[in-house]
């Protein structure tokens, strides 16, 4: 199992706790990147959103691509997973920066997790057109065409519906060969075609091994329809490790005290309406981002080790974790999950 957490670009994970003592600023992140790799951890998530959809939209949030070159420069080993959203980036110029940040890197450590938009407001607020469910997906299509090919040969072209590239040459092409791993997630039919055929990893929203193994057996047949080969697999999931159980679940009520007024429910519930989830989110979902709590890694160590060893199990590859405040926790989770577990 590869161990991989949310950097806290937006400052923290909690919709409804105002203060989590972990502040949106480029020095925080950067302790926690330095930090982590030192106490185990593989890789960090960096999430792309120009407004704060957790704190709400007036509290402040980092760029996800400037932040992830200031990151690779400062570290050694950890990967950054950085997220990308295609309607905000065109496919060639962000296939060029990424290249060049992964060679800041030294190869092997830049990857990306293309998001199909789901924030009209946003979109409206930064001056991007906003397509509906469906076609974003088929734009996302072209623009992974775009990315890979000009990764990997040039005078590259291309010529589709939403975008057009002649004669393309990229130099340097990235240090990670055949090229950076491409993540993404979804649940739609759509979705999980296009990951299945273009993409290398598929991460899901939190839920238990077993529906997450069923998810895992579906996209494995999509791969095998395809003709194509195993995929990396990863599971987000909120970690609450406690010596005893009681004491993980009065952290659970407190963190799951929702409050509907709190400044992240409006873009709550946007993304309700401009998702295709398979299941119905509840408010306690609402408290926490990505059905974190529905992992269930919450307990003592020998709880979150067993549910670990589920997940394992289950075929998943990767553990993207939340916690709050997050360099406390992850220090918590390091020594008493990640280092018994290896």
């Amino acid at each position: 199992m590869r161990y991989g957490y949310w950097m806290p670009v937006f400052g923290g994970w909690l919709r409804n706790v105002d203060d989590e003592n972990m502040t949106p600023t480029w020095e925080y992140n950067k302790k926690l990147a330095i930090r982590s790799e030192k106490i185990g951890f593989d890789l960090s998530l960096v999430a792309e959103l120009n407004l704060n959809d957790i704190k709400g939209e007036e509290s402040p949030s980092l760029d996800a691509w400037s932040t992830a070159a200031a990151l690779m420069a400062v570290t050694s080993k950890l990967e950054l997973m950085v997220a990308v959203r295609p309607t905000f980036h065109s496919p060639a110029l962000l296939a060029k920066q990424a290249a060049n940040i992964d060679h800041i890197g030294g190869g092997g450590r830049l990857s990306l997790n293309v998001v199909s938009s789901w924030w009209k407001d946003e979109a409206t607020k930064y001056g991007v057109h906003f397509e509906q469910h469906d076609d974003r997906y088929a734009r996302t299509a072209e623009w992974l065409s775009v990315v890979d090919g000009v990764w990997k040969q040039d005078h590259f072209n291309f010529d589709g519906k939403f975008y057009k590239v002649a004669d393309n040459v990229l130099q340097p092409k990235p240090a990670t060969k055949p090229r950076p791993v491409i993540y993404a997630g979804g649940e739609s039919e759509a979705a999980k075609n296009l990951i299945a055929k273009t993409c290398d990893a598929y991460v899901m929203h939190g839920d238990p091994p077993e529906r997450i193994a069923e998810k895992i057996a579906d996209m494995r047949r999509r791969r095998e329809g395809f003709g194509l080969g195993p995929m990396i697999y990863g599971v987000a999931g909120y970690s609450i490790v406690r010596n005893t159980e009681t004491e993980a679940k009065a952290e659970l009520s407190r963190i799951t005290d929702v409050k509907q007024s709190a400044a992240g429910y409006h873009n709550y519930q946007q993304w309700l309406a401009g998702t295709q989830l398979e299941q119905r989110v509840s408010l306690e979902d609402y408290s926490v981002s990505n059905r974190g709590l529905r992992s269930g890694l919450i307990g003592t160590p020998q709880q979150v080790l067993d549910r670990v060893k589920a997940f394992e199990a289950a075929g998943v590859n990767l553990l993207l974790l939340q916690c709050s405040p997050q360099l406390e926790e992850m220090e918590r989770f390091a020594e008493q999950v990640i280092q018994p577990s290896r």
